[in-house]
C-alpha cells in the first residue's frame, strides 16, 4: 500500500543528491553549463600534499590557489594530507596547481583517478636525512671539537622547507614559524647540537606523522581506487574509459572483475561481493534483471550490466563525496578547540616574551637560562597536537563506519551517537524484513467479483513501490491478473493511511482503517488482526468491497541488535503505522525486547513521541527506511536511514545511512560514536598534559629546548598513532574485518538460501527440496557426509561452507547438491569433489588437511574455524588458496 513507510527509490536520486551535496551538483551544472565562464568543463584534482599537518597549513594552501584564475573551490582535509581542487583544466593545469604549491614547499603531487594515494611507502626527504647524518657526525665533536659546526650545519639542511612554508605563510604565528624561532634561539646562544636536534626531530616527526596520516587514510584512497578505469564494451569488445560511458550501455564484467558503473544485469548469472558498500563479506545471487553497484566484485561469472548512472554519480561516487564532506565537516568538540586555540598562540607568545624581557629589564641573575626557558615556552605556543586531537579522531571513525557500511554526515553525527539513550526503530523494512505474503483476499459484500478487484488493487499499487504494493501485485499476478498501470489516473499517495487512484471514473481507495475516513466509507465490518496481520481495505466510489491481510517477519539479528543496545544501557521502542495486532506479533517474534509499543501512527505522531523520548529519556536514536519516517528521522538528535533498500527521503533527512539491510550495524555504530568520544578525550588530555609537563620541567630543572620539540612533535604523532585505533576491530588486534566473527556466519546463512532460492527458480525447484531436507534426508538427521549427527549450529559451531569457483575453475558456477559426498573418507582426491552445503546444521567436516587438486573454491569463513585451514578465506577472492586449503570446517585442520 502506498502509505505506511513507503520508500521511493530513483525518480528522487537526482534530487537527493542535489540537496545533500550542492557542491557536487553544482560541479556537474557546470559540467553542462559555462563553466569558469570561458565554456570550460570543471573537474576535480586529488592532489597528495604531506606539507599539510594542521589547519594553519590548509589555510595557506586556500590563500594560495584561491586567487588563481580558473580555480573555483579547493577542499582540504588535513587528516588525509588531501587537497581537492574544483578547477577548468582550460585555464589552470594541475601541473601549475602542483608548482604553485610545492613553491611553498608543501610537497605537492597528482593523485591519478582511480589509483590510491601514493605517499605510504614514500622515503623520508633529503632535508631529513641530510640533517640526521650531520646531526649524528656532530655527536663525535668531543673527540675532535670542530665537529660541533656539523651540529649548526645539520640546522641549515634541514630547515629550507620550514622557511619557504613560514614565508609564503607571511611569517604568521604557525608551527614552521615558531621552529625557525627556536632554531635561531638556539643558535645564537650557541648551542648548535640543540639547534640541530630541533630541525631533525621536527622533520622526522613530520615524516613519520606523514606516514601515519596516509595510513589512516588508506580507507578513503580506496574508495577512489574501488572502481576500474576502463571498462570492456559487452557489444564490440572495446575497451573504453569508464567516465566515457554513458547512460545505457552494456559494459560486460568478467569474473573477477569489479563492477565499473550502477546498472541492470541484462545477460549471465554470478555471485557478486558487495562488502565494498554494504560491509557484509557473503555472495550475493545476480541474474536478469538484478541491480549491480559500482564497486563490487563480480566473483564466479560473466554478466552483461547495463549502466543507469554516470560513472561521476554512481553509488560508489556519491558515497566518496559524502565520506569528503563528512570529513570536513566540524563538531562540537572541533569547534571548542579551534576556538581556544585561536587565543592560545598569542597569549603563550606573549608570555615568552615576557620571560625573555621582564629578566632582562630587572637585570636578573643567569640570562641565559631566561631566554632558554622563553624559547621552551614559545615552542610550547605550537597547539598542533590539541587541534588535531578530534579531526584525526574523527576522520578515521567516519573511514571505519564506512568501511562496516555505515555512512556518517559529520563529527557531529559521531559525538551524538557516543550519548545516544533511547532507540526508536520503524516496524515495516527496517525491524522486519519489508517481504509481506498475502493471508487472505476477500470480496466484502459481493458488490465486484474477485477477478475485477484483484485489477483494480494491482493496477494501483502497481504504481507505489511500498513493499506492501509489491505483495498484491504479485498475489494478483499468481491469479493471472495483469496490472495495467498506465489506466490509472489521480494516483495519490496519504502516508500512513494508504493510496487512491481513479480507474475509468472509478475512485479507489486501498489502506488501512484510517483510508476508510478519508474515502467517506464509515461503515464496514469489524475485522480482527488475523494472528497480528496487517488488514487492509479497498473502497470503491465510498463502498468497502474488499479486504485483505499481510503478515510480514522480523529481520534475522534484529532481537540480537536490540538486545546489545540493550546491554549499552540503551532502552529500545517502536514507532509503527501499522496496528496494534502487527506490532505485538513483531515483539513476540523479538522475544519481548522491546520496552515500548506504540502503533497506529501517522508521521507527525512519531515525530512528537520522538520529541517526548528526548524530553523524558535523552538523546535518541531513530531507525527508519519509508518516506513516513523522514520527519522523525529528522527530529531525532540521530536518524538512521536504511540505505540501497529505504527511501531517498530518508536517506535525505537522516543523520547516518546503512549501505546494508543489517541491523545490527546500529550498535556497531553507537559503540563506534562512544569510542571516538573517549579517543578525543584521551588526545586533548594528552596534548594539552605533555606540554603541561614540559613547562613544570622547564621551571622546576632546567629548560631542554630539544625536549619541548620533542613534547610537541611527538605528541601529534601520539595523537594519530591513538586515533588509528578506531581503524581497528573492538576487541581484536585486527585492522580489517575478519570473516570469521557470529556475523559471518549468519551473513553466509542468508547466502546459502539465496542460492538456494536461485537454484530453485532454475531448476524447478529440486534444489529448494534438497536444502529443505538436507545432506542427511531432513532437518533432524545426521550429516551423511561425517556420518556423524548434526547439532544446533549454537552449540556445535559447524562450518557453514560456500563453494565459489576461482577464475581457473572448469565449472563456472556451482550447483546445489542435496549429498556432499566424500568429503571425510581416507583418500585425499575426494576433497576435490565439488560440494555445495545448503544446510546450516550439516557442513561438511575435516576436509582441509590435504591437498588436493580441486576445482579452486573459495569459502566464506565462519567464527567455528579460529585456526588455521581456512585463513585464505580471510582475504579476497582473488587471493583464496585453490582446493581443500581454501575450505573452512569445524576441525580447524
Amino acid at each position: 500500500m502506498g502509505g505506511g513507510d513507503s520508500p521511493a527509490k530513483e525518480p528522487e536520486a537526482a534530487a537527493l543528491e542535489e540537496r545533500l551535496l550542492p557542491a557536487a551538483a553544482a560541479a556537474r551544472s557546470g559540467d553542462a553549463g559555462a563553466g569558469s565562464g570561458k565554456g570550460g568543463k570543471w573537474e576535480k584534482t586529488y592532489l597528495d600534499v604531506l606539507g599539510v599537518c594542521c589547519s594553519t597549513e590548509a589555510a595557506l594552501v586556500e590563500r594560495l590557489l584561491k586567487p588563481i584564475d580558473g580555480v573555483r573551490a579547493v577542499t582540504v582535509v588535513v587528516p588525509s594530507r588531501t587537497v581537492v581542487v574544483e578547477h577548468d583544466p582550460a585555464a589552470v593545469s594541475q601541473s601549475h596547481i602542483v608548482k604553485v604549491l610545492n613553491k611553498a614547499g608543501l610537497e605537492a603531487s597528482v593523485r591519478a583517478y582511480g589509483s590510491s594515494s601514493g605517499v605510504v611507502a614514500r622515503w623520508p626527504s633529503p632535508y631529513v636525512v641530510a640533517s640526521g647524518a650531520l646531526l649524528l657526525a656532530s655527536l663525535l665533536a668531543p673527540l675532535l671539537p670542530p665537529l660541533r659546526w656539523l651540529a649548526l650545519a645539520a640546522a641549515c639542511a634541514g630547515a629550507p622547507p620550514m622557511l619557504l612554508r613560514a614565508l609564503a605563510a607571511g611569517l604568521a604565528l604557525d608551527i614552521n614559524a615558531l621552529m625557525l624561532v627556536a632554531v635561531a634561539g638556539a643558535a645564537a646562544l650557541g648551542d648548535y647540537a640543540e639547534a640541530g636536534a630541533i630541525v631533525f626531530l621536527f622533520t622526522a616527526a613530520e615524516w613519520l606523522e606523514t606516514l601515519a596520516c596516509t595510513k589512516a587514510s588508506a580507507g578513503m584512497s580506496s574508495l577512489m581506487s574501488m572502481v576500474p578505469p576502463r571498462v570492456v564494451l559487452a557489444e564490440t569488445g572495446e575497451v573504453v574509459s569508464v567516465r566515457d560511458i554513458g547512460v545505457g550501455t552494456v559494459v560486460a564484467v568478467r569474473a573477477g572483475e569489479v563492477v565499473p558503473v550502477d546498472g541492470v544485469v541484462v545477460d549471465g548469472q554470478s555471485e557478486v561481493d558487495e562488502s565494498s558498500l554494504t560491509g557484509e563479506s557473503f555472495p550475493v545471487p545476480k541474474l536478469p534483471p538484478s541491480e549491480v553497484w559500482a564497486g563490487t566484485m563480480n566473483l564466479d561469472g560473466y554478466i552483461a550490466v547495463r549502466t543507469t548512472t554516470l560513472a561521476d554519480n554512481s553509488t560508489v561516487a556519491r558515497m566518496q563525496r559524502l565520506v569528503e564532506a563528512a570529513q570536513n565537516s566540524r563538531s562540537k568538540t572541533q569547534r571548542l578547540v579551534d576556538s581556544c586555540a585561536k587565543y592560545y598562540t598569542p597569549a603563550v607568545v606573549v608570555l615568552a616574551a615576557s620571560v625573555a624581557l621582564v629578566p632582562l629589564l630587572l637585570r636578573a641573575q643567569d640570562l641565559k637560562r631566561w631566554f632558554q626557558l622563553a624559547l621552551v615556552v614559545l615552542v610550547s605556543a605550537c597547539p598542533c597536537a590539541l587541534v588535531l586531537s578530534t579531526p584525526i579522531a574523527t576522520f578515521c571513525a567516519l573511514l571505519r563506519a564506512a568501511r562496516m557500511g555505515v555512512l556518517i554526515k559529520g563529527g557531529d553525527v559521531l559525538e551524538s551517537l557516543g550519548e545516544i539513550r533511547v532507540a526508536a526503530f520503524d516496524k515495516t523494512g527496517t525491524v522486519t524484513k519489508g517481504e509481506f505474503s498475502i493471508d487472505g483476499f476477500h470480496v466484502v459484500g459481493d458488490k465486484v467479483d474477485m477477478i475485477q478487484l484483484l485489477y483494480w488493487v494491482s493496477s494501483i499499487e502497481s504504481k507505489s513501490s511500498h513493499p506492501m504494493a509489491t505483495a498484491l501485485v504479485e498475489y494478483s499476478q499468481s491469479k493471472s491478473i495483469q496490472p495495467k498501470p498506465e489506466n490509472v489516473t489521480e494516483f495519490r499517495i496519504y502516508p500512513g493511511e494508504g493510496i487512491s487512484g481513479a480507474i475509468n471514473g472509478r475512485q479507489i481507495f486501498i489502506g488501512n482503517r484510517r483510508i476508510m475516513a478519508r474515502s467517506s466509507c464509515y461503515t464496514g465490518p469489524e475485522m480482527d488482526d488475523h494472528k497480528g496481520a496487517s488488514i487492509g481495505y479497498v473502497i470503491v466510489d465510498g463502498d468497502l468491497v474488499g479486504a485483505f491481510s499481510l503478515s510480514d517477519d522480523c529481520r534475522t539479528g534484529a532481537a540480537e541488535a536490540i538486545r546489545e543496545l540493550r546491554s549499552m544501557g540503551i532502552k529500545s521502542v517502536m514507532l509503527t503505522g501499522d496496528s496494534r495486532a502487527a506490532a505485538t506479533r513483531a515483539q513476540q517474534q523479538l522475544g519481548g525486547v522491546l520496552e515500548e509499543l506504540h502503533s497506529e501512527l501517522l508521521p507527525a505522531d512519531k515525530v512528537g513521541l520522538v520529541g517526548g523520548l528526548k524530553a523524558r529519556a535523552g538523546p535518541t536514536l531513530m531507525v527508519g527506511d519509508g518516506m513516513n519516517d523522514a520527519p522523525a528521522l529528522a527530529a531525532a538528535d540521530v536518524g538512521v536511514s536504511m540505505g540501497l533498500s529505504g527511501s531517498a527521503a530518508a536517506m535525505e533527512t537522516s543523520h547516518a545511512t546503512l549501505m546494508s539491510s543489517d541491523i545490527l550495524r546500529v550498535p556497531a555504530a553507537v559503540a563506534l560514536g562512544r569510542r571516538t568520544r573517549a579517543t578525543i578525550a584521551a588526545n586533548v588530555v594528552v596534548s594539552v598534559g605533555a606540554k603541561a609537563a614540559v613547562l613544570a620541567l622547564a621551571v622546576a630543572w632546567r629548560p631542554v629546548l630539544w625536549a619541548a620539540v620533542l613534547a610537541d612533535v611527538g605528541t601529534c604523532l601520539l595523537v594519530v598513532l591513538h586515533s588509528m585505533l578506531l581503524l581497528r576491530e573492538p576487541g581484536t588486534g585486527s585492522w580489517r574485518r575478519r570473516g570469521g566473527e557470529p556475523e559471518a556466519c549468519r551473513a553466509t546463512a542468508r547466502s546459502l538460501a539465496m542460492r538456494s532460492q536461485l537454484d530453485g527458480a532454475s531448476n524447478g525447484g529440486a534444489a529448494a527440496e534438497s536444502s529443505q531436507q538436507g545432506p542427511g534426508g531432513g532437518s533432524k538427521a545426521g550429516c551423511r557426509c561425517c556420518q556423524k549427527s548434526s547439532e544446533p549450529f549454537e552449540q556445535e559451531h559447524s562450518a557453514v561452507v560456500i563453494d565459489i569457483p576461482s577464475a581457473d575453475a572448469k565449472h563456472p558456477r556451482a550447483t546445489a547438491k542435496g549429498d556432499a559426498t566424500g568429503c571425510c573418507s581416507a583418500a585425499r582426491e575426494a576433497c576435490a569433489t565439488p560440494t555445495t552445503v545448503t544446510s546450516v546444521d550439516c557442513a561438511p567436516r575435516g576436509c582441509c588437511g590435504g591437498k588436493g587438486k580441486g576445482d579452486g573454491r573459495v569459502s566464506a569463513r565462519t567464527s567455528c574455524c579460529s585456526n588455521g585451514g581456512g585463513g585464505a578465506a580471510r582475504d579476497s577472492p582473488k587471493k583464496a588458496g585453490k582446493g581443500c586449503n581454501a575450505r573452512c570446517c569445524s576441525s580447524g585442520k
